[in-house]
């Protein structure tokens, strides 16, 4: 990031933060990201990301659809390279048998290309946000090293 002199930003949902807190924990990260939105409600998906509001209605927050408009709409409201976005079912409820707990779907960005994941990790809450914030950055090493 540093070398090509690129930023990153976040947009967090059901990980509330922990990607931000695992990228802060590097020193010297302040050069390179920019900060996140932690969208938990699906107002703060439209307001700040402008996750378009029949998205939410047609495909619900964890989906698709919504994690793509959210990592798009965090390149432009903190203007950085790349982002994250992630919205999930993290537990111990809230699941249903079409979105069950577990379900994340991830996605990552940059200005001319977005990829996107579904995982299933389980029923464990703590396991599912931490595995959801290091498949995440995973995939966004994967992002930018395609790039390069």
């Amino acid at each position: 990031m540093l070398k090509n002199n690129k930023t990153i930003s976040t947009a967090e949902s059901c990980t509330g933060g922990y990607i931000s807190h695992l990228i802060t924990s590097i020193p010297g990260s302040s050069n390179y990201y920019k900060g996140s939105i932690i969208s938990y409600s699906n107002e703060v998906k439209s307001d700040l990301l402008k996750v378009n509001q029949e998205t939410l209605i047609k495909y619900g927050a964890v989906s698709k659809e919504t994690v793509e408009e959210m990592a798009k709409g965090a390149l432009k409201a903190l203007n950085t390279n790349y982002s994250i976005a992630v919205s999930g079912i993290a537990g111990p409820d809230g699941g249903t048998k079409e979105k069950p707990i577990g379900l994340i779907w991830i996605a990552v960005a940059s200005e001319n290309k977005i990829v996107t994941e579904k995982f299933l990790h389980g029923e464990d809450r703590g396991r599912n946000i931490r595995k959801a914030a290091l498949s995440a950055l995973n995939m966004l090493r994967k992002l930018i090293q395609s790039d390069c």
